[in-house]
C-alpha cells in the first residue's frame, strides 16, 4: 500500500473535484452535526444503525487500511475501529467532521475532502466504505470509478445508501417520506425540516437516474466484476459491495 496520504484533517483544495450536488449536500447538513446520529436514527424508524452494522459487517475483518468516504459523524468509522481496522475517514464538511473526531478521539485519521476527487494515491487502502453518497454526486459512474481507483486489488468496496421499497410497501412509504419526514423535520428545526423535505425526492431521484441493474454495471465498470446487493428494512435500504479486481 502505498504511504503517500494527507495528514490529520487536511483539508482539499477550496472546490476542488466538487460539484453542485455536493456544495448543495454541503450546505444542507452542515449545521445537523450535534444532532445527526440521534436525529437520524429516530427518523428512519431505528433502522440506520442497523444498515450501518450490515454494511461494516462487509468488510473482511483483516485489520487493514479501510477509507470511509463520506463518513460524516464517524459512525461507521467508529465500527470499523471496534473491528480492529486502520480507519480513515474522508468527508467534504468540517462541521461533520468536528463531530466525529470528538467520537473517535485519534482513533481514526481525519481528512476534509471531496469524494469526487479523493486526495489519496492509487491502491492506497485495502477497503473502502461509504455511505449515502451517490445522491450527492454528478456522476455516480465516475465516482465510483475515482472510489476504486484508491482500492487495492482484491481489497472491499462496500455502499450504503436510501432505497424505494417495491409492492405494497411502496405507498406506505411515499407517505412517509412525502408527509411524516417534513413534519417531523419542521418539529426540530429549520435545517432537519430542510432534511425531511429533500430526502424523499432525493432518492427517488437517485434510482430514476440509476435503476438496480444500471447500479450494478457501473459497479462493474468501476472494477467490481461481481458485486453483491442487499435490500434491507423492506427495500428502505440497501447495500452493495464486491471485491476490487
Amino acid at each position: 500500500m502505498s504511504e503517500r496520504q494527507p495528514r490529520s484533517d487536511a483539508p482539499a483544495a477550496p472546490g476542488t473535484g466538487q460539484s453542485g450536488r455536493a456544495r448543495h449536500a454541503l450546505e444542507l447538513f452542515a449545521p445537523l452535526g450535534p444532532t445527526y446520529d440521534r436525529v437520524g436514527a429516530v427518523l428512519s424508524l431505528g433502522q440506520d444503525p442497523r444498515w450501518r452494522r450490515v454494511l461494516v459487517s462487509c468488510v473482511p475483518a483483516d485489520g487493514g487500511a479501510v477509507l470511509d468516504v463520506a463518513t460524516g459523524t464517524g459512525l461507521v468509522a467508529e465500527r470499523l475501529v471496534r473491528r480492529g481496522h486502520r480507519v480513515t475517514g474522508l468527508d467534504q464538511s468540517p462541521q461533520m467532521l468536528a463531530a466525529a473526531r470528538e467520537r473517535l478521539q485519534g482513533r481514526a485519521t481525519l481528512v476534509e475532502g471531496s469524494a469526487e476527487s479523493l486526495p489519496f494515491a492509487d491502491a492506497s487502502f485495502d477497503h473502502l466504505t461509504f455511505t449515502y453518497l451517490l445522491r450527492y454526486v454528478a456522476d455516480p459512474g465516475a465516482t465510483l470509478v475515482e472510489l476504486a481507483r484508491v482500492v487495492r486489488p482484491g481489497g472491499t468496496i462496500a455502499m450504503l445508501e436510501f432505497g424505494v421499497p417495491r409492492g405494497a410497501w411502496r405507498p406506505l412509504w411515499d407517505v412517509y417520506v412525502d408527509r411524516a419526514l417534513p413534519l417531523a423535520g419542521r418539529a426540530l428545526s429549520p435545517g432537519w425540516h430542510a432534511v425531511g423535505a429533500f430526502l424523499g425526492p432525493s432518492i427517488r431521484a437517485l434510482w430514476q437516474n440509476v435503476p438496480e441493474p444500471r447500479l450494478l454495471e457501473l459497479w462493474r465498470e468501476a472494477g467490481v466484476p461481481a458485486p453483491h446487493l442487499r435490500r434491507l428494512s423492506l427495500g428502505g435500504g440497501v447495500v452493495v459491495w464486491g471485491t476490487r479486481t
